[in-house]
């Protein structure tokens, strides 16, 4: 064969394959920015703008904390009826003897509304006219990790856009110079599992979507600070040429990401500015700082994680999501309790206070909870019982953005086992928080794998309208 033949063969070979490539690419970047245009649009006028979600990794007790069952102390140290357990997923209490446990606080009444909150959540009771308690949550998984899953993306299934994600993909951001997304983590309890970066990805979304995380230590975000002997005009120059690069390549290939690759250069360059101010908390007033007990500065506390979400939402960022890592209290409860309220209870009834005080309450959502509850039933040794995880019915509460203040939805049964009144599952949140920034979450897919995808997923899903102003 002429050695011509075989040039042209390849030249035809490669440039037939690159320009279908590039027209096809170009077609899907067309569709991509379809889909993100329809998705920014709300479906209806929006009571939030942002949300916070204190989110209690590890699944804190609902019936230490905000449902009261009194069958339950009358019945603690009793074997539980088989009634409530047979069947039914057990945790880490397999082949136990399942003994009752009743609860180890005191509950009591506060506020004009009358609300029932443990003893040992002085602070959250302070607010008590100002949050939503639902009782009667629940959720398909028994174990962490499948059941942050299922908490943050709707789905147990790996690899889906997180809730975060939805939104800020949906409505973006009200800033150029921080992400719309960020996510934080402190520590503190019995047990502090890793949470997996997964939790707050992009899934299949654009990846300048997904949650960024800052951290307590160092740069709050990895390499956004020029090393030693780097001006700004330097990097400034730098980024240029990256973009310059990047554009050209663009515009061969067509690829979205690749914008999502010089937009995430920019904020870069951009938080450089923005992030030393933002961790600066020299004008904040004493006692501000007090209120949250923030009187360290940004040093990976809650407390100075919760002034950071209402910094960060000052300044445009769409959702933010505090980690506390520690709540899975197995043994040692009424210790690791103590421990983890004391850390928690203060920090996220000043936000809640801090936002009302400066008008933001009202547009913005706050959620607090964990991803599931804990057990009835005794676990442990001894004088130190725990309680086991729980998927069957738990508590979580909500506050300001179009929440009715000073309720109480819902309800599990006398022991606290199921939920049976007026059932709310994470899907049922998932639909309430995006009624509430302006989405119908049956209208917000995106194509993927030939399926109309949703945050909700295909079961059914209600907005709890009673929960609303």
């Amino acid at each position: 064969m002429n050695p011509t033949d075989l040039y042209r063969r390849a030249f035809l070979s490669r440039t037939s394959v690159s320009v279908g490539a590039a027209a096809l690419s170009s077609l899907l970047g067309r569709e991509a920015a379809r889909a993100e245009t329809e998705a920014s649009l709300p479906h209806r006028m929006a009571k939030a703008k942002r949300v916070i979600f204190l989110y209690m990794s590890g699944g804190p007790s609902h019936l230490e904390t905000f449902d009261y069952k009194p069958k339950l102390a009358e019945l603690d140290g009793q074997p539980i009826p088989e009634s409530f357990t047979k069947g039914q997923p057990i945790a880490q209490l397999q082949g136990h003897e399942l003994k009752c446990l009743g609860p180890l606080f005191g509950f009591r009444r506060h506020g004009e509304s009358g609300q029932e909150i443990a003893d040992i959540l002085p602070y959250t009771a302070g607010i008590a006219d100002d949050i939503a308690i639902i009782r009667s949550m629940h959720t398909d998984q028994i174990n962490h990790d499948p059941a942050h899953t299922v908490m943050n993306t709707g789905t147990s299934i790996s690899g889906r856009p997180s809730m975060g994600a939805w939104v800020t993909y949906g409505l973006g951001a009200e800033t150029e110079n921080l992400p719309g997304f960020v996510v934080m983590t402190s520590e503190g309890g019995r047990n502090p599992q890793p949470i997996s970066s997964r939790q707050w990805g992009a899934g299949f979304l654009p990846s300048r979507y997904q949650g960024v995380q800052f951290y307590s230590t160092g740069d709050p975000v990895h390499y956004v600070g020029n090393p030693p002997g780097i001006s700004r005009e330097g990097q400034r120059a730098l980024v240029d040429t990256v973009r310059r690069l990047n554009q050209e390549r663009y515009e061969t290939v067509r690829n979205p990401e690749i914008e999502t690759r010089i937009a995430q250069y920019e904020l870069a360059f951009r938080m450089q500015t923005s992030i030393p101010d933002l961790m600066d908390f020299s004008d904040e007033p004493q006692h501000v700082r007090e209120l949250y007990g923030a009187t360290e500065g940004p040093d990976g506390s809650f407390a100075a994680n919760c002034l950071l979400a209402r910094r960060l939402i000052e300044r445009g960022v769409r959702f933010v999501q505090l980690y506390h890592r520690g709540w899975d209290h197995h043994g040692d409860l009424v210790r690791y309790m103590n421990t983890c309220c004391g850390l928690c209870d203060r920090p996220s009834a000043a936000l809640v206070t801090d936002l009302k005080q400066r008008g933001l309450l009202d547009d913005t959502l706050v959620i607090w909870g964990g991803e599931f509850g804990r057990t009835p039933m005794f676990q442990g040794k001894g004088q130190e019982p725990g309680r086991d995880h729980h998927m069957r019915g738990f508590s979580m509460w909500l506050a300001g953005g179009g929440v009715k203040g000073g309720v109480t939805y819902g309800g599990t049964d006398e022991l606290g086992y199921f939920a049976t009144e007026n059932p709310v599952h994470v899907r049922d949140l998932h639909a309430t928080m995006l009624h509430l920034l302006g989405i119908d979450h049956n209208r917000q897919t995106v194509k993927h794998q030939g399926l109309d995808m949703r945050l909700t997923g295909v079961e059914p899903a209600r907005v709890v309208r009673d929960v609303l102003a």
